[in-house]
């Protein structure tokens, strides 16, 4: 009678055990097929990818296993960092000009990298002017901010993509409107004269802005249109003469494989693309760009119109030489990348 409970016992633990072992069997196929990837990016688009994009993108056949680790930041910072040794394995940056460091600091991104689809752009957008509700000030171009007394929140374009994008937009609409080089650069002038802040990334100027700072933010429709959702006490106006924003997107050289490329063909795919628009990015897509969500202002430039941004981080924002960079010198801020 007592040998019976023994026997139980006996044939209980083995099963016990035979369970346990399978578990951990399990675990470790599912840990050795799956990758990590780091993903690498400016400041604004951090909630789409934690919240949207990755988990979307987990539950795929390709995704499934995959895990990810973020870090958002000012596009140059994100940069410098990773080409100072940050792990990474997809970069997602503000500007051209932070991935191309990438491409000349140890061929971190292949030099190809624009061959890819899309020409490596992972979304679209625009430089567009957040105010007030109501928009007291009647801002609605770039030229009503030079000419009405307004205080103005941009980014600092020594750390931030977003920065310069508003600049050079800010200078190609008074190329647009007639005026000379030289005008044009006033114009950018007569707008940084009245900027009283200028945090460190996109992000943190909208932080400001929303804070209580300045009249007006100058910013991507992205932002413009998150804000409004999140029930943020703003509008925003296209200006007429606008810059588009398209956003540098790869994959590094060391990164997981195949996963990383997966992802990144996943997010230009239309289900990638669909969730971009849901959050305010204009697909890159033309097909999938819903022009009653995004209008196309009536001058829509590129940055091409002055040479790419090759030419213009070297002619506007060298640090030692170049021309913005003077003007902000001159005005007391900070130009060190």
């Amino acid at each position: 009678m007592r040998a019976l409970p023994v026997a139980l016992m006996l044939l209980l633990f083995a099963v016990f055990s035979a369970g346990c072992g399978g578990g951990g069997e399990a675990t470790g196929s599912s840990s050795s097929g799956g990758a990590k990837l780091d993903v690498v990016g400016y400041s604004t688009p951090e909630s789409v990818y934690a919240e949207t994009l990755e988990p979307a993108f987990e539950k795929t056949s390709q995704g499934a296993g995959v895990s990810f680790s973020n870090s958002f930041g000012a596009s140059g910072d994100q940069s410098r960092a990773v080409a100072a040794g940050q792990p990474a394995s997809v970069v997602h940056f503000s500007q051209a000009g932070d991935m191309e460091r990438l491409v000349e600091e140890g061929e971190i991104v292949a030099k190809d990298w624009e061959a890819t689809k899309y020409h490596g752009i992972a979304t679209n957008s625009v430089v567009v002017i957040l105010t007030r509700s109501g928009n007291p000030e009647g801002i609605e171009s770039f030229k009503d901010i030079e000419d009405k007394d307004v205080d103005v929140v941009t980014p600092n374009p020594f750390s931030s993509g977003s920065a310069r994008w508003n600049i050079m937009a800010v200078y190609g609409a008074a190329l647009e409107e007639g005026d000379s080089p030289d005008q044009a650069l006033a114009a950018v002038k007569a707008v940084l004269e009245k900027t009283v802040a200028q945090p460190g990334s996109g992000r943190d100027a909208f932080s400001a802005f929303s804070q209580g700072e300045g009249d007006v933010l100058l910013t991507y429709e992205n932002e413009a249109i998150k804000a409004m959702k999140e029930g943020e006490d703003v509008e925003y106006a296209i200006p007429p003469s606008t810059l588009q924003i398209e956003t540098p997107i790869a994959v590094t050289k060391d990164a997981p494989e195949p996963a990383a490329e997966d992802f990144l063909n996943w997010l230009w795919s239309d289900a990638g693309q669909e969730l971009w628009a849901e959050n305010g990015y204009r697909p890159v897509n033309p097909k999938l760009v819903d022009p009653k969500q995004f209008p196309t202002p009536k001058q829509l430039f590129q940055i091409s119109k002055f040479g790419g941004w090759g030419k213009v981080n070297d002619e506007f924002f060298d640090e030692e030489s170049g021309s913005v960079a003077k003007i902000e010198t001159e005005l007391g801020v900070s130009t060190s990348g």
